[in-house]
């Protein structure tokens, strides 16, 4: 799933492809794609784009004197930038395909998602925070007020483990379960560790990984291809989608925690005390 540092480089990348340039077309191809219907995709087209933003892990597209084109790229959708487009129109069947957005200068992006599971959004809205999911986020981690007595004050009264508090939306916005797993080994901390339960100490070094971590990789991303984008995210993680490699801190084995839709990776020795923690479908967790 793309998160925030991708997301961002995906912003970098459509402000300088897109900005000044005109929507000829915007076709949508998959019947669950388009989740609103007024106004409709056609207002967007003939206008120039004004700006490119990022809310979370939404991108907003602007367009002068028009609406907005938000969308969503969910577990395992994409942005696939093409010059040119292909000049066939596309068609909808079961391929990846979800929507399309040609320039009048013939090059364009599609939005693509693998998989059965279509949960790719596309929304075109007056205002971005009309999206729901938008409405909802809570603040920006690399935002300039998010500052340690914020999250202090975010984390307060959370009875759920830090790996679920730093993943919802609703609290902290744009990061998702990769770049939690790394944020939680950079600070040292289990991610079954009550999020209420932190001390002014752990907030501290939960905030600075928080910082770090993200903006490392937001750093790492710039200036790079949408299409590499995913790769260069891989090849960045220390610890999550690599079991049983080793820790690049310490040498301990990496290790997970599966869940009925997802896993959790870290290092018994960096977080936990080098105690293994338990799977959550078999046994209580390890605090």
């Amino acid at each position: 799933m793309p998160e925030l540092p991708e997301v961002e480089a995906l912003r970098d990348f459509l402000t300088d492809h897109l900005v000044g340039h005109e929507m000829a077309r915007v076709l949508p191809v998959a019947v669950s794609v388009l989740k609103t219907y007024d106004p409709p995709v056609s207002a967007l087209q003939g206008r120039p784009v004004t700006a490119v933003g990022r809310y979370g892990k939404f991108l907003a597209v602007a367009t002068e004197g028009g609406p907005h084109l938000v969308t969503h790229l969910a577990r395992a959708g994409w942005l696939q930038w093409k010059d040119p487009l292909p000049q066939a129109p596309p068609r909808p069947g079961k391929g990846p395909l979800a929507l399309r957005v040609a320039l009048e200068t013939g090059a364009g992006f599609d939005l693509t998602e693998a998989g059965t599971q279509k949960r790719l959004a596309v929304y075109v809205v007056g205002d971005p925070w009309d999206v729901p999911g938008v409405a909802r986020l809570g603040p920006d981690p690399l935002a300039d007020d998010f500052d340690e007595a914020r999250l202090a004050g975010l984390l307060a009264g959370e009875r759920r483990q830090i790996k679920g508090a730093l993943r919802d939306q609703s609290l902290i916005a744009g990061v998702g379960n990769a770049y939690s797993d790394e944020i939680l080994h950079a600070a040292r901390m289990s991610p079954f560790k009550l999020a209420a339960s932190l001390t002014p100490e752990e907030t501290a070094r939960l905030h600075a990984a928080l910082r770090t971590t993200l903006t490392e990789a937001v750093e790492r991303s710039r200036g790079i291809a949408a299409g590499r984008l995913k790769a260069e995210k891989k090849s960045g993680l220390r610890v999550h989608g690599r079991t049983g490699e080793h820790c690049p801190v310490c040498g301990d084995t990496i290790r997970e925690v599966s869940f009925s839709d997802s896993s959790l990776q870290y290092c018994p020795t960096c977080q936990t005390g080098g105690k293994p923690l338990a799977d959550r479908r078999l046994s209580r967790l390890l605090k």
